[in-house]
């Protein structure tokens, strides 16, 4: 069984001079999720090499167990830092594809030509596709067979308004996830800000944010043993 992680190369905040990329929580969490079931995992970003890290991904108050796993973990610090070009790899090869969120994904993936494409292609051949938090957002131009949103009439969730909000980053980002994936016709779906909620819609499950990324994956698991 094999997965494709698909990460930001984007480390931008707009025009705000911060500093965004992946979150990486919702990074390492789902990475161990799958390792840990025996799968075989690659990780391919828009620019390949070392993807940008949200640096407020990486503070003392952000840490899990598994981000604390990750920091251990030579291997996967070696493989994160030698992300494939995502142009280079297929969806033909894999069981699953997984996008991690954090802001990042919302300037680039959401707009790149190679992950619409991946996406349509995994789609269409009726592979496992996981999103979580930020990352529906690359569901943005993604559109199935009949021409129609690969989210229309299905089940999904990501990153809120409310949460957005919270963070005050609602005037900084693109778009919102939350309303992106309604206007595209999705029915979404959520539990509390910062709680635990995945969506599972057949072969597209859909994490809220970070507290959701393991349960994603785990779903993303169970999906791809069938």
């Amino acid at each position: 069984m094999k997965v494709l992680m698909v990460l930001t190369s984007h480390d931008q905040m707009g025009d705000t001079g911060h500093k965004t990329g992946f979150w990486l929580e919702e990074f390492a969490s789902p990475y161990y999720a799958f390792v840990d079931a025996g799968i075989d995992v690659t990780l391919a970003s828009p620019a390949g090499g070392q993807p940008p890290v949200d640096p407020n991904s990486d503070a003392e108050d952000a840490q899990t167990d598994a981000t604390r796993r990750f920091k251990q973990d030579t291997e996967a610090r070696k493989a994160l830092a030698n992300t494939l070009k995502l142009d280079a790899v297929s969806s033909a090869d894999y069981d699953a594809i997984f996008y991690p969120g954090g802001h990042g994904p919302l300037w680039d993936l959401s707009e790149d030509p190679v992950s619409i494409n991946l996406l349509e292609t995994a789609a269409g051949s009726d592979k496992v596709i996981g999103a979580v938090c930020h990352a529906p957002g690359v569901f943005r131009h993604v559109k199935g067979a009949d021409g129609e949103s690969i989210v229309k009439g299905r089940r999904v969730t990501g990153f809120t308004n409310s949460e957005e909000a919270g963070v005050q980053l609602t005037d900084v980002v693109p778009f919102l996830v939350e309303d992106m994936l309604k206007e595209n016709g999705a029915d979404f779906g959520r539990t509390d800000d910062w709680g635990s909620h995945v969506e599972i819609d057949g072969k597209l499950i859909t994490g809220q944010n970070p507290a959701s990324s393991e349960a994603a994956a785990k779903a993303v698991v169970q999906a791809i043993k069938g």
